[in-house]
């Protein structure tokens, strides 16, 4: 990803495993703009809230690292590596965490150049899709090459690329748009995307995913049009080493990235309708729990505007991105002891863990009580130990009976997150597909041959205790058109959207 995901991420978005949290995508360099996302902490533990019962110790896998140094999880999109991080000339992850907290510069890693970035970045990718080969274990470091098709994944000889299409073959299209969607990323970080938005033309209840949202766009192709005929757009196709692809392509990209930018605050946005949050009734505050690179990186103070055209004439509304690897930045300040300002959405951040948060901020009143919690692909599935991070949390969330929504990246990873879930006694108001997910595949960098994910694919809403678990996590099946697991208290899912109980 040139310059790495602004989320979105998350990582778009993707990243390093050193607290609790979901994996994401790899990172590129990070010199001549940011770098990519790291894996997502857990918000963490809070004084009050015990389990009602122990919750057995699950049998689940941590993660092992492959024969590539990258750390491995069958149902998530791989983290940060060894391989990676000496690719970028960095000798640990804290040089990572210090290229993205500014402490260091991209030349402090050898990148000078944009031709430097976008090669560090590609070489990132060169390994053998077949037999797992990394350029210096072969005789001729410089003999990998590259599926002409997908531009994606490498092959260190025609036997090994041969053996692996009858695979490759399944994804290569897929792959192709992950390939360009890495490099038009750039993009983001110039300024370039996404372009401006006008206040919705339709109340937020008739906008039942991004076909509609971009009907509401005015002029959409000559937004589109300037952007593939901009500056860093030509100044990417000149540095990147690869072929400069059709207009008609980079702007399915840019549509694709559009949407991964806005995919957050969006998704932020249906929360509140399934509970019935009105923004147009009162200030509201929104926490994002577990915030890191992924939300902060780079993030600037209007990143979130989309909520005003969502809502336009709402009370306030501020976002409080609270974790432990929240980056420094225009959005660390502290969080409103007062109501956001009318009209405006404000964001603030506290880099710490959500109990420490909750105790030194929420209690003694300097921050206010949220209206709603976010949790951007938390993982708390993958393996006990991210668990055990996210307990407290999660248990904080239920015995304050919070509105909590959580996203996931696949039907896999949810149906994981709700059987634990259910062990905990969550009230579990419903689940479904996210209408506002992202657009952008994410490649399973260790494997690439798999079928791509996306960032908020599905949302889990969750309300205070259940008196009895919520069964059905177990049988949990393929569909994209309804609310599912049990009855939704607040609202209901309707043909990819929601029915809002606002008005």
């Amino acid at each position: 990803m040139a310059g790495g995901r602004r989320r979105g991420g998350g990582g778009r978005r993707g990243g390093p495993q050193q607290h609790t949290g979901t994996p994401q995508p790899a990172p590129p360099p990070a010199p001549l703009c940011p770098a990519a996302p790291t894996a997502q902490p857990a918000g963490a533990a809070p004084k009050a809230g015990r389990p009602k019962k122990v919750v057995e110790e699950r049998a689940a896998r941590a993660p092992d690292v492959d024969s590539l140094g990258f750390q491995a999880m069958d149902r998530n999109v791989p983290g940060l590596s060894h391989v990676i991080l000496k690719k970028l000339n960095m000798e640990s992850y804290e040089d990572y965490k210090s290229a993205m907290d500014g402490r260091k510069s991209g030349s402090d890693f050898g990148i000078r150049t944009y031709f430097d970035m976008f090669q560090k970045m590609e070489d990132t990718f060169k390994f053998c899709a077949e037999c797992k080969k990394l350029p210096d274990a072969l005789p001729d470091p410089k003999s990998l090459r590259r599926c002409k098709r997908c531009q994606n994944v490498y092959y260190c000889g025609v036997a090994c690329q041969r053996a692996n299409w009858p695979l490759h073959k399944k994804f290569c299209k897929k792959l192709k748009l992950v390939a360009l969607d890495r490099l038009v990323e750039w993009l983001v970080f110039t300024g370039d995307i996404p372009f401006p938005t006008e206040t919705w033309t339709k109340p937020a209840r008739d906008v039942k995913g991004w076909e509609d949202w971009f009907s509401m766009q005015e002029q959409l192709e000559e937004k589109l049009g300037a952007i593939v005929a901009g500056r860093y757009m030509t100044l990417l196709w000149a540095n990147a080493g690869k072929p400069r692809p059709e207009d008609g392509e980079l702007r399915q990209s840019i549509r694709r990235l559009v949407t991964d930018f806005h995919s957050r605050p969006l998704t932020i946005g249906l929360g509140l309708r399934l509970f019935g949050i009105d923004p147009l009734a009162k200030p509201l505050t929104v926490h994002v729990v577990g915030a890191s690179h992924v939300e902060t990186l780079n993030t600037r103070p209007t990143d979130y505007d989309e909520l005003t055209r969502m809502f336009p004439g709402h009370q306030g509304m501020e976002m409080v991105m609270v974790g432990v690897d929240v980056v420094d930045g225009p959005i660390m300040r502290p969080p409103l002891a007062t109501p956001a300002p009318r009209g405006r959405v404000y964001l603030s951040s506290y880099k710490g863990l959500y109990h420490d948060f909750w105790e030194s901020h929420v209690e003694t009143k300097l921050a206010a009580r949220p209206d709603l919690v976010v949790g951007f692909h938390p993982g708390f599935h993958a393996c006990p130990d991210l668990l055990a991070g996210w307990l407290p949390t999660l248990l904080l969330l239920r015995d304050y009976g919070l509105p909590v929504l959580f996203t996931v990246y696949s039907e896999q990873e949810l149906k994981a997150s709700l059987q634990i879930l259910v062990e905990l006694e969550t009230h579990i108001v419903g689940y479904a597909s996210n209408p506002f997910a992202s657009l952008r595949p994410e490649q399973v960098y260790s494997s690439p041959n798999k079928a791509p994910v996306y960032c908020s694919s599905h949302y889990i809403a969750l309300l205070g205790a259940e008196a009895s678990a919520v069964p059905g996590a177990e049988g949990l099946e393929d569909d994209d058109d309804g609310w599912q697991g049990g009855e939704p208290s607040a609202a209901a899912a309707v043909g990819g959207g929601i029915t809002p109980v606002l008005g």
